[in-house]
């Protein structure tokens, strides 16, 4: 158990049932009143995100927490298997639980959250920024980079990211994983 005006960023909670991260706090004295912990709570499974108002010294149940780097083996079915980088044990993780999917290739080193006290795998999330190869874009016209127009391009994965008219096939793009917005191209 830890106390309300102990909640950090990164700090996971269990509340009603579900778990939820910490993205957001923020300490508030009113004029008159007790003092309350505002806070932004990200909801493990979901997504989904809440605002949460707690009392100074409300009992909260604190999950622990453990983030071990994994590394992308391949996919059987809608599964993607992992491999602990530390023991070597392959794990199955589903689709939904994995942030960035659509932009992770074999052997890309992810970070698996876990619950430690019953080793449920929570998430994985891939770094913020990853480099792709373009396998298809249309050619670009020399000279034509004096406007900020965007045009779409396959990536290895097969995903699909909006790049500017100068990139071309087979060059490296770095790619944010987070919205799958081009970031810049790599020499």
């Amino acid at each position: 158990m830890i106390k309300s005006q102990d909640i950090k960023i990164g700090t996971c909670i269990r509340m009603d049932g579900k778990l939820y991260f910490c993205i957001d706090f923020l300490h508030m004295k009113p004029g008159k009143g007790n003092t309350i912990m505002r806070t932004t709570l990200k909801d493990v499974v979901t997504g989904r995100v809440l605002e949460k108002r707690f009392n100074i010294g409300e009992a909260l149940e604190d999950v622990r927490v453990e983030r071990r780097p994994y590394q992308y083996l391949y996919k059987e079915g809608e599964d993607y298997i992992f491999m602990n980088q530390e023991t070597y044990d392959q794990v199955p993780i589903a689709k939904d639980l994995i942030n960035g999917v659509d932009y992770m290739k074999e052997s890309d080193i992810v970070e698996v959250v876990t619950d430690a006290s019953t080793d449920t795998i929570l998430y994985a999330e891939m770094p913020v920024k990853t480099v792709l190869k373009v396998t298809y874009t249309e050619p670009g016209l020399k000279g034509d980079t004096a406007t900020n127009t965007l045009k779409p391009a396959t990536v290895e994965t097969g995903a699909e990211v909006r790049v500017p008219l100068f990139i071309n096939e087979g060059e490296l793009i770095e790619v944010d994983t987070r919205d799958g917005s081009y970031v810049n191209r790599v020499k």
